[in-house]
């Protein structure tokens, strides 16, 4: 395959048409390399639009989804970002081209395994910080942040994540049932209060690490 062609296609095809403007974004997805963000059986469909399975019940959301939650993000040179469930880096690698200082939360140890390898490849040392922490309870350690990315679907805004924002900080989700029918959503702390808008219909998979535990059945 010629991921190269690949990736110019994916920015004519998927991305432009669907309202994806900002150059920064266009720039930073026509020159990563999706492919190396993916196991090495899973990289023929980098440049498919729609989500691509991970291990773990995850998996490296479709192009044209984190091309639109980045432009909302509105990332600014020297931001602080905070990635929540990172996954193999892809998400971190987009904001951190947009000229964030990028912190990627991730706790399975084989799509973190992943995401160093690219990071190293793609980036400059450094750009890119990869924690080990729990994805529900943020990362407190390095807040304020600027701009947060949780990286998938949600079942609803965590208040705990939404409390790490920067004021004029944005955080960039999909919220859902689970059932691919979710809407990107934007939240803004402003005068100390988040609020939370739509901004576009989406689906993507639900993060297993924010779903509800089971409850009994009678």
């Amino acid at each position: 395959m010629d991921y190269a062609d690949a990736r110019k296609r994916m920015v004519d095809g998927q991305l432009r048409p669907n309202r994806v403007t900002d150059p920064r974004v266009l720039d930073a997805m026509r020159e990563l390399p999706r492919e190396d963000f993916l196991p090495a059986g899973a990289r023929a469909r980098a440049y498919s639009d729609e989500d691509v399975p991970l291990p773990g019940g995850r998996s490296m959301v479709a192009p044209m989804v984190i091309a639109r939650l980045a432009q909302v993000a509105a990332v600014r040179p020297g931001d602080r970002a905070l990635v929540v469930c990172a996954g193999t880096g892809y998400g971190a690698a987009v904001l951190a081209r947009c000229g964030a200082r990028v912190t990627a939360i991730e706790t399975d140890a084989a799509l973190a395994a992943i995401a160093g390898r690219a990071l190293a490849a793609n980036l400059p040392a450094g750009a890119v910080r990869i924690e080990p922490g729990r994805p529900t309870e943020g990362f407190a350690a390095g807040a304020p942040y600027d701009v947060i990315l949780i990286e998938g679907e949600v079942p609803e805004m965590p208040a705990t994540i939404a409390e790490q924002l920067a004021e004029g900080g944005r955080l960039v989700t999909v919220l859902g049932n689970g059932r691919r029918g979710g809407v990107a959503v934007l939240a803004r702390r402003i005068g100390g209060a988040v609020s939370v808008t739509p901004v576009f219909d989406c689906a993507t998979v639900a993060l297993p690490e924010f779903q509800p535990a089971p409850g009994f059945v009678f």
